[in-house]
């Protein structure tokens, strides 16, 4: 099952899909385009890997990490499938980074590798901008790199992870404008899923709605005001998102 959480008529509503339509809880049908669509989980501890696909690292002419390399995003980073995501005025180069998040769905604690796949919720999209500028080196990417307001889209469903028949096998594509820009597959990480719950559920208790960012394979390219960014991953879902430039980010907040 697809599920979400939506804005609609002034209500905060869980929804689920229905032939291509949203199915809110009240029974009502919409359209996509009639609700405003907000995180599918709201996010608890966020984790990020840097650096989790061989070509990516190649791309940036990086040695592929021996551990993970994570970080931790802020709440506030987070917006919903259409939303628009803020270029700031100083950035030169900004990047979208088409990544698997996986959902936790149950309190973790020393997980075996063997047993990971029974603490998942399920599975959704995200794009984790980056803004290169600020960057200090690619294994120490600071807060203003990765906590930006807005820069990280996230949706538009969560999906049960019993309907992900191979989470490691799934193609992962990004488009600017409609043209193809990023394509890869899960089958590619670095370190894949089991790995990381068992490594993060050995030092540190995951919870319900804890979500890691799984990381971007190669083919990422700048984006500017105005371009339509959507990131899919077969099977899990295609998420919309607009760049805006720092004076519509002031007039709308």
């Amino acid at each position: 099952m697809k599920r979400a959480r939506v804005s609609f008529a002034g209500a905060i509503h869980e929804a689920v899909e229905k032939n291509d339509m949203v199915q809110l809880t009240d029974g009502r049908i919409v359209r996509e385009d009639e609700v405003v669509w907000l995180p599918p989980v709201q996010p608890r501890t966020v984790f990020t890997l840097g650096l989790n696909y061989a070509d990516h690292a190649s791309e940036l002419e990086f040695k592929a990490p021996t551990e993970p390399l994570l970080f931790l995003k802020g709440p506030n980073t987070f917006v919903g499938h259409r939303a628009e995501s803020r270029r700031p005025v100083d950035a030169t180069y900004m990047h979208y980074e088409c990544e698997l998040a996986v959902v936790i769905g149950k309190t973790a604690r020393n997980v075996k590798r063997q047993d990971a796949y029974d603490y998942i919720a399920g599975y959704t999209v995200a794009n984790d901008y980056a803004i290169r500028d600020y960057l200090e080196n690619y294994y120490r990417p600071n807060l203003r790199v990765k906590n930006r307001d807005t820069c990280t889209p996230i949706g538009p469903w969560l999906v049960d992870a019993h309907d992900i028949v191979d989470p490691m096998n799934l193609p992962l594509r990004t488009y600017v404008n409609g043209e193809l820009i990023q394509q890869g597959s899960t089958k590619d990480m670095i370190f894949d899923i089991p790995f990381l719950i068992e490594y993060l559920s050995e030092f540190m208790t995951l919870s319900k709605n804890d979500i890691i960012l799984t990381g971007t394979p190669k083919g990422l390219a700048d984006v500017q005001i105005g371009d339509e960014v959507i990131t899919e991953i077969e099977g899990v879902g295609r998420l919309v998102n607009t760049i805006v430039g720092d004076d519509v980010f002031q007039r709308r907040s």
